[in-house]
């Protein structure tokens, strides 16, 4: 399985991006999956989380209001709609396929399949 993920780039303050991640090979479409971000000098976080159907969806409280995170199983890829972005938002942007539901959907040890990454800067 290979998740490609696409859309980043650099951004001004209050500006939005999409980011998308691309399922190719196996595509687990019944499987849940996540956004985490990696800033520079720091531990990887979480972002969002959504679950197979779509129905089900968490966000970190960081990002919570101003993300939003969708699938299109038709098309085995996500997305995460970011608005009013923030400096403190800039980081490099994983998606990721867990096949463990929802259970502990927070923690990046619960998926088993990582994109490559995608970066995001936002100025001040």
């Amino acid at each position: 399985v290979q998740l490609q993920a696409s859309g980043g780039g650099l951004v001004q303050t209050g500006d939005s991006l999409r980011l998308s991640c691309a399922t190719s090979g196996r595509t687990f479409s019944s499987s849940a999956r996540g956004w985490f971000r990696q800033a520079p000098g720091k531990e990887r976080e979480f972002v969002a989380h959504i679950a197979w159907s779509g129905d089900s969806t968490y966000y970190a409280d960081s990002v919570k209001g101003r993300f939003t995170i969708s699938r299109d199983n038709a098309k085995n890829t996500v997305y995460l709609q970011m608005n009013s972005l923030k400096p403190e938002d800039t980081a490099v942007y994983y998606c990721a396929i867990t096949l463990r539901g929802s259970i502990r959907y927070m923690r990046g040890e619960a998926y088993d399949y990582w994109g490559q990454g995608t970066l995001v800067t936002v100025s001040s």
